[in-house]
């Protein structure tokens, strides 16, 4: 049975983008395959205990069978307690808030190192490549995230820490851009990553995929 680490964040944004969290549909998607599966899944955060959930990823209309995923983000693990060398991958939900504490968080970044270093899987999806940016993993990587455009359509152009788009090109990153709200996955060796929530779904088979070829 392979082992997922999804590292989520603890942070519910600040004054300009506030009542974020995590993107209720890049979790409680992927999560789901996972279990199914037969994915070992184990949930953490810098601080443990609750995770936010963006409110709008809220709505009536969310399956009821998520309404576990919100639990789970209720009561995540405290990273620093977790073993994760242990892991065969790590997953990276997407959502405002790890922009305010993931992106700098020395553990974090330590972990995806040593997951490069070791060639293990490492997978983000929307905001959640954001992780990427204090990391030596992103030169030369074929990858995809939250593109400028999509920030804009959202009128947050003006409000974020940074253009997750534009700082990922920065550091030498090939990144490929679909329009808006495309399903669109890149798969670069063992770093798999999503452009937006619609491709939530899609990341999930591509690491299923990716465990069941090792």
């Amino acid at each position: 049975m392979k082992k997922l680490l999804i590292i989520v964040t603890n942070s519910s944004g600040n004054e300009n983008i506030p009542n974020t969290g995590v993107y209720l549909e890049e979790f409680a998607v992927p999560f789901l395959v996972f279990e199914k599966s037969d994915i070992e899944i184990t949930v953490a955060s810098p601080e443990g205990g609750i995770s936010p959930v963006d409110e709008n990823s809220m709505s009536c209309s969310n399956p009821q069978e998520w309404d576990k995923c919100i639990k789970i983000l209720r009561n995540t693990k405290r990273l620093s307690q977790v073993d994760y060398k242990s892991f065969d991958g790590i997953y990276f939900p997407g959502g405002h808030g790890l922009l305010f504490d993931l992106v700098n968080c020395r553990e974090v970044i330590k972990i995806i190192e040593y997951f490069c270093c070791n060639d293990r899987l490492i997978s983000a999806i929307c905001h959640g490549p954001a992780v990427f940016v204090n990391t030596s993993i992103v030169e030369g990587k074929r990858l995809t995230a939250f593109t400028d455009e999509e920030e804009s359509i959202m009128k947050l152009t003006e409000l974020v820490p940074f253009l997750l788009e534009t700082k990922l090109r920065e550091l030498g990153a090939d990144f490929i851009a679909e329009k808006p709200w495309s399903e669109h996955v890149e798969v670069d060796g063992s770093l798999i990553t999503g452009q937006n929530q619609n491709s939530a779904l899609l990341i999930a088979e591509k690491i299923v995929e990716f465990f069941n070829r090792g």
